[in-house]
């Protein structure tokens, strides 16, 4: 299957970010944009109180469902923003980790953020994401 995204790297920002710092999709693309992946258990609970690193890896599995009811998948993905309830940095790295690894070598731009709260009881963590999908 074709697929729509290139991702931009620079040679004048720093290596060190393990994401490409830009992304684009032709115009003949179809964008999908999902709401926040949530680490919600098919009963509504909360998936891994209490574990970041838990709770991103079930949130990527929501976003591949959503995805994939959008006719998508993680390698359509153009850009996300992962939000991590907690002003500690080894907790938004250890939900980065999840994110970054379930992507793969498809390193798309991604800002990564800690807030106060999120919106479910006990959730510390909820990713968003745009896709482009070309459709044959």
């Amino acid at each position: 299957m074709a697929r729509a995204i290139t991702l931009v790297r620079s040679g004048s920002l720093s290596d060190v970010a393990e994401y490409a710092y830009a992304a684009t999709a032709p115009a003949e693309s179809r964008l999908v944009f999902l709401a926040g992946a949530c680490p919600l258990n098919d009963d509504g609970s909360t998936a891994a109180a209490g574990d970041y690193a838990g709770q991103a890896a079930k949130a990527i599995e929501n976003m591949r469902a959503a995805l994939a009811a959008s006719g998508a998948s993680l390698q359509d993905v153009i850009s996300t923003r992962v939000l991590v309830a907690s002003a500690r940095q080894e907790d938004l790295v250890a939900a980065w980790e999840v994110v970054r690894d379930s992507f793969g070598d498809h390193d798309v731009p991604s800002t990564l953020m800690g807030v106060t709260v999120l919106g479910y009881k006990d959730q510390l963590v909820e990713i968003e994401a745009v896709a482009a999908v070309l459709d044959s």
